[in-house]
């Protein structure tokens, strides 16, 4: 299937590794070109290299800088001409009870996770033209809470419910925004908060998922052949999530 991606171009936050590397991959693989950023210029340079240096540029930055979506949308118009959209990926808040989190713990995500994430999606929105798309990587916790991870039950449907708004916003001038809701993803996170024990237990398929095919999903989510897909949270889970 053609995805319509060939020439088109793209920002990926996080991009350096996991969800976001890997839907930087399947773009690349169908034709695009991505500015990827993350914290560490060491592992934004290794990820360019994987990517390859025609198809990729990178940053270092942080979501929780105001000054990092513009930055990011400058390296796009002044390397490749044009901007199509963004997927926004940060990494989740640290493992804690909603009720012992620190309040520097619920500000520090609040920061990053949440503003960073709303600050992005309309600078970027606000840049796109007609047949622009922004997928936000939140979590499966958009619809049901995660034992032990407190802030990200707290932060996650709030960012939800901001990406059904900007999407009324949007619309009309032809931008989409969708959600992305990941479960159990074979990234370093995921096996970090298992103590290198799989959870596998309420999967209906079985096992976790790959990156690649969350990646697979976003690339599809931000490209042509999702004209008329835009509010919706998509939940990519392997069947975990038992509500509607």
């Amino acid at each position: 299937m053609d995805l319509g991606l060939s020439g088109r171009v793209y920002l990926v936050t996080g991009g350096s590794a996991g969800l976001g590397f890997a839907t930087a991959r399947a773009l690349v693989d169908d034709g695009a070109r991505v500015v990827l950023s993350s914290r560490a210029q060491d592992k934004v340079d290794r990820a360019v290299a994987d990517l390859g240096a025609d198809h990729a540029v990178g940053l270092a930055a942080d979501l929780a800088d105001p000054v990092t979506p513009q930055r990011l949308i400058d390296t796009a118009t002044s390397t490749y001409g044009r901007l199509d959209g963004a997927l926004l990926s940060v990494g989740g808040p640290p493992p804690a009870t909603a009720a012992g989190a620190t309040d520097e713990q619920w500000r520090q995500a609040f920061e990053t996770v949440f503003l960073g994430a709303v600050r992005a999606a309309r600078t970027v929105a606000a840049a796109l033209t007609d047949g622009g798309a922004i997928g936000l990587v939140l979590s499966s916790s958009v619809r049901s809470p995660i034992t032990g991870l407190g802030v990200s039950n707290g932060l996650r449907p709030g960012l939800a419910m901001v990406t059904k708004d900007m999407a009324d916003e949007y619309g009309p001038r032809g931008v989409r925004l969708v959600g992305l809701l990941p479960g159990r993803i074979a990234t370093d996170r995921i096996l970090e908060l298992d103590h290198g024990t799989p959870q596998y237990g309420g999967i209906p398929l079985g096992r976790y998922g790959t990156p690649a095919e969350f990646g697979a999903v976003a690339a599809f989510v931000l490209s042509p052949a999702a004209s008329y897909l835009t509010g919706s949270l998509v939940t990519v889970d392997g069947g975990a999530l038992r509500c509607l």
